[in-house]
């Protein structure tokens, strides 16, 4: 048997989880950013066993952040025979996803407000 290392999140690293899903991101896309922000790249069963996620919900999680453009991958040789082994990272930096998230969240209440305003228009006079 092999010995292989599992990298698990650090009470700091919890807390930036749980910040992300407060402001309304899946619990399951912030397990998976994190990761990788803390990590140089991995594998897909890297990050289920380090964010304590099921394959299919990595995948969904990941397919997220492609859609966003905020994780890309390579093809890596297996050690043994087999299909080769898909390598992913973050594309950007995690200052500048941050950053798109803080942009998304304030249209987000831009909008609510608008909404707000013309829901005072249906108030009796």
């Amino acid at each position: 048997m092999r010995t292989q290392s599992v990298t698990y999140f650090t009470e700091h690293e919890e807390e930036f989880v749980n910040l992300l899903i407060e402001i309304g991101m899946r619990r399951t896309v912030a397990k998976v950013l994190v990761y990788l922000a803390n990590t140089e790249e991995a594998t897909s069963r890297d990050i289920e066993r380090g964010t304590d996620l099921r394959q299919p919900e990595v995948s969904i999680a990941m397919n997220y952040m492609f859609g966003r453009d905020w994780l890309k991958n390579r093809e890596s040789k297996a050690m043994s025979k087999g299909r080769p082994v898909k390598i992913y990272s973050l594309a950007k930096p995690i200052a500048k996803i941050m950053d798109s998230i803080e942009q998304e969240k304030k249209e987000e209440a831009r909008h609510r407000l608008e909404q707000v305003k013309k829901l005072r228009q249906y108030l009796p006079k």
